[in-house]
């Protein structure tokens, strides 16, 4: 089991750039594919990115790429968003998931696929 914990939320400026942290417990972190949602009011939770067990491999969602990056620490058990050139659309509260699923390569936007999620961080990006 993997609990998470994200980090790093709060109020920035159109253009400001925010770093999200997820801290996640246990032994096996090397065992997950690793994911970033978010979830604005009023919408459903969206993919925003995804990282392989190893790390070599990212996936960015559209909204998102060439703005946010994302990687991770295995021997720290952590996982970062790198938030950059911030827009008010991207005001949600924010979600780390763990994901067994597939292969050491694999990835998914399916939020479905993740069966350990992190309580949340709020971003609000302000116009």
């Amino acid at each position: 089991q993997v609990q998470l914990v994200e980090s790093g939320g709060g109020l920035v400026q159109a253009g400001g750039s925010l770093r999200l942290s997820c801290a996640a417990s246990g032994r096996t972190f090397v065992r997950y594919a690793m994911g970033w949602f978010r979830q604005a009011p009023g919408k459903e939770r969206e993919f925003v990115s995804a990282i392989t067990r190893s790390g070599s491999t990212t996936y960015y969602a559209d909204s998102v790429k060439g703005r946010f990056t994302i990687s991770r620490d295995n021997a720290k058990n952590m996982v970062y968003l790198q938030m950059n050139s911030l827009k008010p659309e991207d005001t949600a509260v924010y979600y780390c998931a763990a994901s067994s699923s597939g292969g050491g390569y694999y990835l998914s936007a399916n939020s479905l696929e993740y069966e350990y999620w992190g309580q949340g961080t709020q971003v609000t990006v302000s116009s």
